[in-house]
């Protein structure tokens, strides 16, 4: 049976993160894509291939993971795949509108980039991101301490800056989860 272009793109990115395990990784990766259908779904616009690919691919350049110019990993697989350049420079500057701390208050201009960031900011809030959090300061040698202030630095205002209805309502439950986690934090610490 020929597999799927979003199969393929799994069996990539299964590869490419092999071995990583500070929260941006192949499960990070799969989730991302598994909220973007959902945003996209509930939104009922956006081309889907393009949203399975930004979401699928958006962290396989990371300058956190990987040392690469010009979104190289990305473009390897779709230019593999033999998709048009202009659906691959789409999908680029989707990926490249992702990142939270280099596109803080910027919408991305195309629905599918709208779906894709929200998709990614989703992950950052709630059990998962709190989880994620821990992970990823834990990692890198944060204290306990420093990943609490990450919580006030970025994921308390994520949903703020979310660019879906969708996706506003899937953040409200997970905000509230973290404000309740924080609260007990603090009561717990004094």
């Amino acid at each position: 049976m020929e597999k799927t272009r979003i199969e393929r793109a799994i069996e990539y990115i299964t590869k490419l993160f092999q071995g990583n395990g500070d929260g941006h990784d192949l499960a990070h990766s799969l989730r991302v894509y598994k909220n973007a259908m959902m945003i996209a779904k509930e939104e009922g616009q956006g081309e889907e291939e393009i949203i399975a690919l930004s979401a699928l691919l958006h962290d396989c350049d990371d300058y956190k993971l990987f040392h690469t110019e010009n979104n190289a990993n990305a473009r390897r697989f779709l230019e593999q795949e033999k998709l048009p350049a202009g659906v691959i420079e789409e999908i680029c500057k989707n990926i490249n509108s992702v990142s939270f701390s280099k596109n803080r208050g910027k919408a991305p201009e195309t629905i599918e980039g709208k779906i894709v960031q929200d998709a990614d900011r989703l992950e950052a809030i709630g059990a998962v991101g709190i989880a994620r959090c821990f992970q990823f300061g834990g990692s890198h040698g944060r204290s306990l301490e420093n990943s609490i202030e990450h919580f006030y630095e970025k994921l308390l205002l994520i949903s703020k800056e979310l660019n879906t209805p969708s996706a506003r309502k899937m953040a409200e439950k997970r905000d509230k989860l973290m404000q309740d986690f924080l609260k007990e934090w603090g009561e717990e610490m004094n």
